[in-house]
């Protein structure tokens, strides 16, 4: 991949393992400097990595200060921090709710609070929010996570009308079922893995799964200038699976 973001301090949320760090790894390839933020962090050489909780202001605001003092201006925010639940509706507490949304949703608005002052329109800054296929339709069960991310591209799109005067772009990457260790896990927990596996890859047009650098290289693009005329999007990268309406068995022939 050639250095089109050669340079830029460039943080990523929730890198610490599967798509976040295929992110954030993808955006270093592409020539970013690269920092980190985590509950978790887990440093490298090559991806330095920084305490953060995104649903916590005080932690954000420590962050971003670190970022800045050490590594220069953030030119690029990635918001990928997020986490799922899968309670029904009528059994999730109030607490479970306010999590998902405090990581998912007001995650991504304090990380761009606090970022976005340090950003300078000359370096052609860019925002990319991690929603989801599930923000527009969705599985049983996955109340908050669905509307937290529903919030992110609805945020998403307010961010783009708001911060465009100030030459920041903003655009949202909607992934599909990505081949992620999370995803895996609950593949094993079924009765018929490979069949599950087969099934799956099915009901995507390009014949397979998502890998996390398939979200990784349109954070790039997005993040780069090849895009300057892109904001206010909800890209989606799902290997065509919403573009393919299902059908019954019976009308398999």
């Amino acid at each position: 991949m050639t250095q089109i973001l050669k340079d830029k301090v460039t943080i990523v949320t929730g890198a610490a393992q599967g798509i976040g760090r295929a992110i954030a790894q993808s955006m270093a390839d592409a020539g970013a400097r690269v920092v980190i933020g985590d509950l978790k962090p887990q440093h490298a050489e090559s991806l330095p990595s920084l305490e953060l909780d995104v649903s916590d202001e005080a932690s954000v605001m420590r962050f971003v200060a670190k970022v800045a003092d050490a590594y220069g201006a953030p030119s690029i925010l990635i918001n990928n921090a997020g986490i799922m639940t899968g309670t029904p509706l009528t059994e999730q507490t109030a607490s479970e709710w306010d999590h998902v949304m405090a990581v998912n949703l007001r995650g991504p608005f304090l990380m761009a609070k606090h970022v976005v002052p340090h950003m300078a329109a000359e370096n052609e800054p860019a925002i990319v929010n991690i929603g989801s296929i599930e923000g527009i339709s969705g599985n049983p069960n996955h109340s908050a996570y669905m509307a937290s991310k529903a919030g992110v591209h609805g945020l998403t799109v307010s961010m783009a009308i708001d911060l465009g005067p100030k030459g920041i772009r903003v655009n949202a990457i909607a992934p599909g079922w990505i081949n992620t260790k999370f995803n895996s896990v609950y593949l094993e927990g079924l009765p018929d893995q490979d069949l599950a596996a087969r099934q799956l890859a099915e009901l995507h047009p390009v014949g397979r799964i998502g890998d996390p650098s398939d979200i990784g290289d349109a954070a790039v693009w997005l993040a780069g200038a090849q895009s300057r005329f892109v904001t206010g999007q909800i890209i989606k990268v799902e290997g065509g699976r919403m573009a393919k309406l299902s059908l019954p068995d019976a009308f398999q022939v």
